[in-house]
Protein backbone atom coordinates (compact mmCIF):
# COMPACT_ATOMS: atom_id res chain seq x y z
CA UNK A 1 0.00 0.00 0.00
CA UNK A 2 0.73 3.34 -0.78
CA UNK A 3 2.32 6.03 1.92
CA UNK A 4 -1.12 7.68 1.85
CA UNK A 5 -2.92 4.37 2.76
CA UNK A 6 -4.89 4.62 -0.39
CA UNK A 7 -3.77 1.37 -3.42
CA UNK A 8 -4.65 0.50 -6.72
CA UNK A 9 -5.46 -2.90 -6.05
CA UNK A 10 -9.15 -3.71 -7.20
CA UNK A 11 -10.19 -0.51 -8.89
CA UNK A 12 -11.71 -0.98 -12.49
CA UNK A 13 -9.34 -0.79 -15.65
CA UNK A 14 -6.33 -1.72 -13.67
CA UNK A 15 -4.20 -5.05 -13.50
CA UNK A 16 -2.81 -4.68 -10.12
CA UNK A 17 -1.32 -7.83 -9.81
CA UNK A 18 0.36 -7.57 -13.38
CA UNK A 19 1.48 -4.31 -11.95
CA UNK A 20 2.85 -5.20 -8.83
CA UNK A 21 5.14 -8.55 -10.90
CA UNK A 22 6.21 -5.66 -13.34
CA UNK A 23 7.23 -2.95 -10.38
CA UNK A 24 8.82 -5.60 -8.41
CA UNK A 25 6.34 -5.11 -5.64
CA UNK A 26 7.26 -1.48 -5.06
CA UNK A 27 3.22 0.14 -5.16
CA UNK A 28 4.61 3.57 -4.24
CA UNK A 29 6.49 3.97 -7.52
CA UNK A 30 4.30 2.34 -9.09
CA UNK A 31 1.13 4.66 -8.19
CA UNK A 32 3.83 7.92 -8.84
CA UNK A 33 3.52 6.77 -12.26
CA UNK A 34 0.18 5.68 -12.99
CA UNK A 35 -1.14 9.12 -11.95
CA UNK A 36 1.28 10.72 -14.84
CA UNK A 37 -1.30 9.22 -17.08
CA UNK A 38 -3.72 11.19 -16.08
CA UNK A 39 -1.15 14.21 -17.65
CA UNK A 40 -1.43 12.01 -20.73
CA UNK A 41 -2.14 13.65 -24.21
CA UNK A 42 -2.08 10.62 -26.30
CA UNK A 43 -5.91 9.25 -25.99
CA UNK A 44 -7.16 12.99 -26.67
CA UNK A 45 -4.91 13.10 -29.84
CA UNK A 46 -5.94 9.76 -30.94
CA UNK A 47 -9.53 11.32 -30.78
CA UNK A 48 -8.45 14.60 -32.68
CA UNK A 49 -6.80 12.52 -34.88
CA UNK A 50 -9.49 10.42 -36.05
CA UNK A 51 -12.35 12.76 -35.94
CA UNK A 52 -9.87 14.86 -38.89
CA UNK A 53 -9.52 10.76 -40.15
CA UNK A 54 -6.05 11.39 -40.04
CA UNK A 55 -4.76 7.83 -40.17
CA UNK A 56 -0.92 8.24 -39.47
CA UNK A 57 -1.44 10.23 -36.38
CA UNK A 58 -4.15 8.59 -35.43
CA UNK A 59 -1.98 5.50 -35.54
CA UNK A 60 0.66 6.98 -33.59
CA UNK A 61 -1.13 8.02 -31.06
CA UNK A 62 -2.72 4.64 -30.40
CA UNK A 63 -0.12 3.16 -30.86
CA UNK A 64 1.32 5.17 -27.63
CA UNK A 65 -1.63 5.20 -26.17
CA UNK A 66 -0.82 1.34 -26.11
CA UNK A 67 2.49 1.19 -24.91
CA UNK A 68 1.62 3.63 -22.18
CA UNK A 69 -0.83 0.94 -20.98
CA UNK A 70 0.91 -1.62 -21.19
CA UNK A 71 3.59 -0.69 -19.03
CA UNK A 72 0.91 0.33 -16.73
CA UNK A 73 -0.71 -2.68 -16.30
CA UNK A 74 -3.90 -0.94 -17.89
CA UNK A 75 -4.78 -4.33 -19.59
CA UNK A 76 -8.48 -3.47 -21.26
CA UNK A 77 -7.15 0.31 -22.55
CA UNK A 78 -4.01 -1.87 -23.69
CA UNK A 79 -6.14 -4.53 -25.52
CA UNK A 80 -8.78 -2.11 -27.41
CA UNK A 81 -5.27 0.81 -27.89
CA UNK A 82 -3.65 -2.66 -29.45
CA UNK A 83 -6.92 -3.42 -31.61
CA UNK A 84 -7.11 0.13 -32.67
CA UNK A 85 -3.54 0.36 -33.47
CA UNK A 86 -3.13 -2.79 -35.53
CA UNK A 87 -6.15 -1.40 -37.79
CA UNK A 88 -4.76 1.42 -38.19
CA UNK A 89 -1.46 0.54 -38.66
CA UNK A 90 -3.04 -1.73 -41.69
CA UNK A 91 -5.25 1.60 -43.38
CA UNK A 92 -8.22 0.21 -41.45
CA UNK A 93 -9.61 3.41 -40.28
CA UNK A 94 -13.76 1.56 -39.94
CA UNK A 95 -12.66 -0.75 -37.87
CA UNK A 96 -10.94 1.81 -35.54
CA UNK A 97 -13.95 3.77 -35.69
CA UNK A 98 -16.07 0.88 -34.64
CA UNK A 99 -13.85 0.39 -31.53
CA UNK A 100 -13.95 4.07 -30.27
CA UNK A 101 -16.90 3.42 -27.59
CA UNK A 102 -14.78 0.13 -26.00
CA UNK A 103 -11.87 2.92 -26.30
CA UNK A 104 -13.76 5.74 -24.54
CA UNK A 105 -15.30 3.18 -21.65
CA UNK A 106 -11.61 1.68 -21.18
CA UNK A 107 -9.92 4.67 -20.96
CA UNK A 108 -12.72 6.57 -18.49
CA UNK A 109 -12.54 3.60 -15.95
CA UNK A 110 -8.96 3.71 -15.66
CA UNK A 111 -9.50 7.64 -15.38
CA UNK A 112 -11.97 7.51 -12.91
CA UNK A 113 -10.38 4.84 -11.08
CA UNK A 114 -6.40 7.11 -10.85
CA UNK A 115 -8.76 10.20 -9.70
CA UNK A 116 -10.62 8.16 -6.78
CA UNK A 117 -6.46 7.48 -5.98
CA UNK A 118 -5.43 11.07 -6.24
CA UNK A 119 -8.39 12.83 -4.39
Amino acid sequence: MAEDGKSLEGLSGIDYAEAMERFAGNESLYQRLAIKFLDDPHYEALKRALDKSDTEQAHQEAHSLKGIAGNLSFSPLYQIASLISDALRAGDTQTALDHSAELDEAYTAVIASLRSIKE
